[in-house]
């Protein structure tokens, strides 16, 4: 279930939810604060745009498959090069009045600064394994925002065509550092060294 930015409709998969019908009157006008505040309390996954709630679905088992087995694999390589790799719940401020949730983050320096109490300020690798109820979101929506808020490196991880999309950031915009398949190894060109075997990720489903 996803409630789109700059709509003040709701699509709406269970109509008792309360919490979620809630949202829909003011739609445009919540806060920042506002926002985090609700976060603060909601068993949910929430992001904002500009004044809207963006609620996400819950994850599927094979999503969350896919995501445990990537979060082993880029801790076993970050962490002893003294980085630092979450998973989500986690708010990332692309800029004020937007906020993301990545599926995975990175930060190459466990005391990276922009780590703070409520969120984070950016990061240096966002990772999202794609949603089949909106794949648009994870392969346009996020790949603009992270780009936006300069995230010099985004890994699109891609079940329904078992693929990894890893873009790198040239000024504004990602450039693609490869499309990788089964049979493949996905490199990192940010994390020197790094790589994944693609058909590993995808049997992990």
């Amino acid at each position: 279930m996803t409630v789109y930015a700059r709509t003040t409709e709701l699509r709406i998969v269970d109509p008792d939810d309360d919490t979620i019908l809630s949202l829909a009157p003011i739609q445009g006008l919540w806060t920042e604060e506002q926002y985090l505040a609700i976060t603060d309390h909601s068993r949910r996954m929430l992001e904002f745009d500009d004044g809207y709630i963006e609620v996400l679905p819950m994850p599927i088992p094979e999503h969350q498959k896919i995501l445990a087995l990537l979060y082993e694999l880029f801790v076993a390589f970050v962490r002893p090069r003294g980085g630092i790799t979450l998973f989500s719940p986690l708010r990332v401020r692309i800029r004020p009045r937007k906020f993301r949730e990545p599926d995975l983050v990175v930060l190459r320096d466990a005391n990276d600064p922009r780590q703070q109490q409520r969120y984070w300020l950016g990061v240096d690798v966002a990772v999202e394994v794609v949603s089949d109820d909106d794949p648009e979101r994870d392969t346009k929506v996020k790949r603009a925002d992270y780009a936006e808020a300069e995230v010099p490196e985004y890994w699109i991880v891609n079940p329904l065509d078992d693929t990894i999309t890893v873009l790198t950031l040239a000024g504004d915009a990602y450039n693609e550092h490869g499309v990788f398949r089964r049979g493949e190894h996905a490199s990192s060109k940010l994390l020197d060294g790094f790589s994944i075997e693609v058909s590993n990720v995808f049997d992990a489903k």
